[in-house]
């Protein structure tokens, strides 16, 4: 279950409370009677490792050039070769 925060703008009170998400929200300050605003806190939620960001996700372009990479260091050698028997 979430943790929400809420404030009093009577008198300010502020303090968390543990509900569903289904749950309606406190409107009613338990100490004055005041109204309730849910409050937007900072989360512990923190994302880390590869796969977050979009230069983290390979690309299509990027893949395509790699294989041409790789496909000219396999020719290369080959060529050597044919040449050197040709002398």
């Amino acid at each position: 279950m979430p943790i929400y925060e809420y404030e009093c703008k009577n008198c300010g009170e502020r303090f968390e409370v543990w509900q569903k998400i289904t749950d309606e929200p406190l409107k009613v300050c338990e100490k004055c009677g005041g109204e309730l605003v849910r409050l937007i806190s900072q989360t512990s939620f923190i994302l880390k490792g590869t796969g977050w960001y979009v230069t983290d996700y390979a690309r299509k372009e990027k893949e395509q050039k790699e294989k041409a990479k790789k496909k000219e260091v396999k020719e290369k050698p080959s060529q050597k070769t044919a040449k050197s028997a040709t002398k």
